[in-house]
């Protein structure tokens, strides 16, 4: 599973709220709640977020490991 908990972080670390990425970087509301629900996302998005955030990957996703889709 991939869980986005490090993008919260990373947004805050660099004082930027979902409303900035809403109004500023016309992020949608349905991607800000897929991300809080740690659904799919295009590496489009990914790309996006990291030059938001200057940031890398790392920063924004996290791999998490589920033996139940085995």
């Amino acid at each position: 599973m991939i869980s986005y908990k490090p993008l919260w972080k990373t947004m805050e670390k660099r004082n930027i709220t979902s409303y900035t990425l809403i109004n500023k970087y016309n992020i949608s509301k349905n991607t800000i709640y897929r991300l809080k629900h740690n659904e799919g996302m295009s590496t489009t998005l990914l790309n996006d977020l990291c030059r938001i955030l200057n940031c890398r990957v790392e920063d924004i996703l996290l791999y998490v490991p589920d033996d139940s889709n085995l």
